[in-house]
């Protein structure tokens, strides 16, 4: 082995006896922070489940490749990006990924994809300053504990020109436009811990740019695209595929039937949920891609 070199440990760390790198201190330190989101987060069993039943939604796609879109090169990091999916789509376009989770089984999935993983939590990723020319978050900020740290970190690593990518439901589609929250309301509260609104975003992301987008497709079969159509959430396949409704299920099943009886007698009668929300679905979208532009250093 070369003089000053380093190796990891069976457990994750450094083999004292050798000189780490700065590399093998970055990904040690990325090690290291994922204790406390392993115990608030079991993502043993989903792990196998997403990769069964979700993919990556042309829906999403296609915003995301807009909000990356004049990046200064093809090195893009994916926070939170779970099995994989997102991140594998770009990659068959030409980007260079490495994805960062802080759940083993996730990363696994998503190296069997021939993916470049790092174990990694949103708020201390294992990379240098302005390292990296892309940045995209996916269904995911509103499971991090502090966001507002997750988007100081997004920043930090994105070289000057970097373009971030976030996808998500804002507090604002919570509240005007998710109507499954009215008829399962136990979740809403859950739901809406961490999420930010748009002007909480803008406020730290200074001149971002707000894209709207609609669900036209199931793909990866998160709670919005459900609620884009009603139907699918009397099926009880596709419904228990979200970590909503299986959340819901394990919680509150009383809550669950009643709500599903609802929604039934509701789509019998033709009174789609959708035509209450039609005016804010308009402006917001189903959920939304937040486009930001790393400021070039000024001459």
């Amino acid at each position: 082995m070369p003089a000053g070199a380093a190796t990891i440990g069976p457990a994750g760390g450094l083999l004292q006896h050798e000189q780490p790198t700065g590399d093998d201190l970055l990904t040690l330190i990325g090690s290291m922070t994922l204790l406390d989101q392993q115990l608030r987060h079991d993502y043993s069993q989903q792990a196998e489940r997403y990769d069964r039943s979700r993919g990556a939604s042309p829906s999403v796609l296609a915003p995301l490749r807009t909000a990356l879109a004049g990046s200064p090169g093809s090195d893009l990091v994916d926070i939170g990006g779970g099995t994989g999916n997102y991140a594998d789509a770009l990659k068959a376009e030409g980007w260079t990924v490495t994805l960062v989770d802080v759940s083993e089984q996730m990363r696994r999935q998503a190296a069997a994809k021939g993916l470049r993983v790092l174990p990694g939590d949103a708020t201390a990723l294992p990379f240098g300053n302005e390292s990296h020319d892309a940045v995209m978050m996916v269904s995911m900020l509103h499971q991090v504990e502090d966001w507002r740290q997750a988007l100081s970190e997004a920043r930090r690593v994105l070289r000057p020109g970097g373009r971030l990518a976030i996808m998500l439901l804002t507090a604002d589609h919570l509240e005007q436009v998710t109507w499954a929250f009215s008829l399962f309301p136990s979740m809403r509260t859950f739901a809406a811990q961490r999420r930010p609104s748009i002007a909480e975003i803008l406020s730290e992301l200074s001149e971002a740019h707000i894209e709207p987008f609609w669900f036209t497709d199931l793909q990866d079969a998160s709670i919005a695209a459900l609620c884009a159509h009603p139907a699918t959430m009397l099926d009880e396949r596709i419904r228990r595929q979200t970590s909503f409704f299986e959340r819901l299920e394990r919680d509150n099943p009383a809550e669950l039937a009643a709500g599903l009886a609802q929604l039934r007698a509701q789509l019998a009668r033709g009174d789609s949920p959708l035509s209450k929300r039609k005016a804010a679905r308009e402006q917001l979208g189903d959920a939304c891609v937040i486009a930001w532009n790393k400021p070039m250093p000024k001459a």
